[in-house]
């Protein structure tokens, strides 16, 4: 909280009050995930408001200020006099809730709060990353030791995804992947075998999967079955009481990639070291970002982080709360590092007829650059 008051002092000077709707953000700085509303004062104590579960609130949280309501009302009667501007979460708030809101609060204006809070939450502390090193553990251990021994000839994209769920929660996975992104649903991640790895898909990253089916693509297929020589791919979440990180990992299932694609995935391992390297306080992403794309060459840079022009910018991209978190290594991210943010790393290269080769791990900035905490195993494990 102290920090969340230093940065908006430093953004928005004139600010008055700030009202907290969404459930991450209200477990970040209360440590406890309801349904109700948190109001932060410029110059009083904050309050959570809760209308479902007032009870387990109480529980859960230490915060100083938790009280009941049954709707905007209540709260609103505390406040003596209501901001012209209130500063809300514009990137979650829907339009019917900000109606709800104002009808009982009154302001006039609003301004977004969310890359206020996006900047706090991006520093973990040491509690934070005990947890992140937990998940990583699960993480590495899941999909360098255990997979390859539950892949199995026949098998769909959907049986795999079902039992590396298992998996996952049975090693201590939290069972849940959360974004940021707009009416993104993930479960796991993307599972795909072969070219399903490069499929279109509305999921802003570099690879793709079928899915159930058009209604959920999501998952993997029911139809596409795992066969010799096809390329497995598998980018996904791994998170420990609420905090994720992010792994992808590649194998080739009982007959090697051609030369030239495992060459290309390698090229993408020494890529993911490279930046590691440079994850240190006082980095600016955006210049690792073009240090990078600037030295490949042309040639290379086609299908890179993506495939066809379903491309993205970006090499990756904060972790914690939430999988896609700031900053990102990309253009337009200008502010320096700290030592404390976390990053999934995860340089990927499209190949016709072949898949998504490349890889992900997760990295905390440090002093001597990135600290891997998913493992180090470069990919393309070889299963035959």
């Amino acid at each position: 909280m102290k920090q969340f008051r230093i940065i908006m002092e430093k953004t928005y000077p004139e600010w008055d009050m700030a009202v907290i709707f969404s459930k991450i953000n209200q477990y970040y700085l209360t440590g406890t995930m309801q349904d109700g509303m948190l109001i932060i004062p410029r110059d009083d104590e904050p309050n959570f408001w809760v209308r479902r579960s007032y009870e387990r609130a109480l529980n859960e949280s230490l915060f100083k200020n938790i009280k009941p309501m049954n709707s905007y009302r209540d709260a609103a009667k505390s406040i003596d006099k209501t901001p012209e501007t209130i500063y809300l979460e514009t990137e979650i708030v829907p339009i019917a809730l900000y109606n709800r809101f104002q009808k009982y609060f009154q302001f006039q204006n609003y301004k977004p709060l969310d890359k206020v809070i996006a900047t706090v939450r991006a520093v973990k502390s040491e509690y934070e990353l005990s947890l992140m090193r937990k998940a990583g553990k699960i993480h590495e251990h899941v999909l360098e030791d255990i997979v390859p021994g539950i892949l199995n000839e026949g098998m769909s994209e959907a049986e795999l995804a079902a039992d590396l769920f298992k998996v996952m929660i049975d090693e201590g996975h939290h069972g849940v992947t959360r974004f940021g992104m707009f009416d993104t649903e993930i479960i796991l991640g993307q599972i795909g075998f072969g070219e399903s790895s490069i499929y279109p898909s509305y999921f802003n990253g570099p690879g793709g999967n079928y899915g159930m089916s058009p209604s959920v693509p999501l998952i993997g297929s029911r139809d596409r079955k795992l066969k010799s020589g096809d390329l497995v791919f598998i980018d996904a979440g791994c998170g420990y009481d609420g905090y994720n990180t992010d792994k992808t990992m590649t194998y080739m299932f009982k007959k090697s990639l051609p030369e030239y694609a495992i060459e290309i995935h390698n090229k993408c391992v020494d890529i993911q070291n490279d930046i590691a390297k440079m994850l240190k306080p006082d980095a600016i992403p955006s210049e690792i970002y073009n240090e990078i794309i600037d030295n490949l060459s042309t040639e290379f840079l086609e299908n890179f982080m993506g495939y066809g022009d379903r491309r993205v910018n970006f090499l990756g991209h904060g972790i914690g709360l939430l999988i896609d978190e700031i900053p990102v290594i990309a253009n337009g991210f200008n502010e320096p590092l700290t030592e404390g943010m976390v990053f999934a790393i995860e340089p990927k290269k499209g190949i016709k007829n072949i898949g998504m080769v490349g890889i992900e791990n997760t990295f905390i900035v440090t002093s001597k650059g990135g600290e891997c905490i998913t493992g180090n195993n470069p990919g393309l494990i070889p299963l035959y």
